[in-house]
């Protein structure tokens, strides 16, 4: 029988079930035929090839259109902050410094590498970093096998290697003053031996102790990240190779070293960086004109700012751009060469 145009039996509960079930089922109906569509062009039937490629456009077209809206402040921010300040930067490169701006094209540039106080920043700074980036790379790496076996005291030698990273940049000098001045803790112990004093910031030693504090400050962080790379190399790959009678080496070099190139990659590029950010240990220690053994590009770029010299500052600026870029590209074809038969 019917009720209410409902189909209803004789059972009390399935009816009041029904009651309530069929209206909603009508409702869904309804839904469902006024769900919004897409728009697609007059005179395409439905189903067919052509409708679904315009179904596809109109989808990625949406798509693309809210990529837009959710990446374009960003965008904006590194067109207004990063691109439209360094193509500033070019333009000075390569004008003089009167108020016309006459174009001198590479003479800026000619003028720069004939400065005898930039061509000794960026000996020492190269020095420096082909020095301490390869130690800063290899030295983690041995450290995140030794801590991937079992040995005793692990943690507190994880504990060790990290703290540097707590530690502000101000306290890790007042450190290295303290040991590594003429009068400091590192003398009065040679001084027991005999040994004469040293004044070692002022040394043909200075940039070994710049190197022990870049490498101090950063080794537990690279540690890190080797050691998470190492966690993600799979087991069964070392276990098969150790199956087959692969020596030691032979996995380190054909499975571990191989899926580590990723992070070998970023620690590397990541380790060059902070390499020409070491002015701010260097400034702290010995001042704007420091051992000419210590005088880095940045103290350069610092004094020529200081000199309102704009022209030899954009010149050196883009010059510093170009080698990093440069270094970086060769850095991912190396990583990719090395790396692709185990990421193919």
């Amino acid at each position: 029988m019917l009720k209410y145009g409902i189909p209803t039996g004789g059972n009390p509960c399935w009816d009041s079930f029904n009651l309530w079930r069929y209206p909603m089922m009508q409702l869904k109906e309804k839904l469902q035929l006024h769900k919004p569509r897409l728009r697609l062009p007059k005179g395409k039937a439905d189903g067919t090839a052509a409708t679904r490629t315009e179904q596809e456009k109109a989808i990625k077209r949406r798509d693309f259109l809210r990529s837009v809206g959710f990446l374009g402040p960003s965008l904006f921010g590194v067109f207004l902050f990063f691109v439209i300040p360094f193509l500033v930067v070019v333009y000075y490169s390569v004008t003089d410094g009167s108020i016309d701006a006459n174009f001198v094209f590479l003479k800026n540039f000619v003028n720069l590498f004939h400065n005898g106080a930039f061509l000794i920043a960026a000996k020492n700074t190269l020095k420096f970093s082909f020095t301490a980036v390869p130690l800063a790379v290899i030295l983690p790496i041995a450290l995140a096998l030794m801590l991937e076996a079992r040995i005793p005291l692990k943690s507190e030698f994880r504990t060790f290697f990290l703290s540097p990273i707590m530690v502000p940049v101000a306290s890790v000098v007042l450190i290295w003053q303290v040991i590594f001045s003429y009068n400091g803790t590192l003398n009065q112990f040679l001084a027991i031996f005999g040994a004469d004093k040293i004044d070692w910031l002022k040394s043909e030693y200075c940039l070994v102790v710049i190197t022990v504090l870049f490498l101090w400050k950063n080794l537990g962080y690279n540690m890190i990240l080797f050691m998470s790379g190492l966690a993600n190399i799979p087991k069964e790959l070392l276990e098969v190779a150790e199956v087959e009678g692969a020596s030691p080496w032979y996995s380190f070099f054909a499975i571990k070293m191989r899926y580590l190139s990723p992070t070998v990659l970023f620690v590397a590029i990541l380790s060059m960086i902070n390499s020409f950010k070491i002015f701010r240990e260097v400034y702290l220690l010995t001042g704007d004109y420091p051992y000419d053994g210590l005088y880095m590009l940045q103290h350069f770029m610092n004094n020529t700012f200081n000199s309102f010299d704009y022209q030899k500052l954009s010149s050196a600026a883009v010059v510093i751009a170009l080698f990093m870029v440069a270094l970086i590209a060769i850095l991912f074809k190396v990583e990719d060469a090395f790396g692709k038969d185990v990421e193919g």
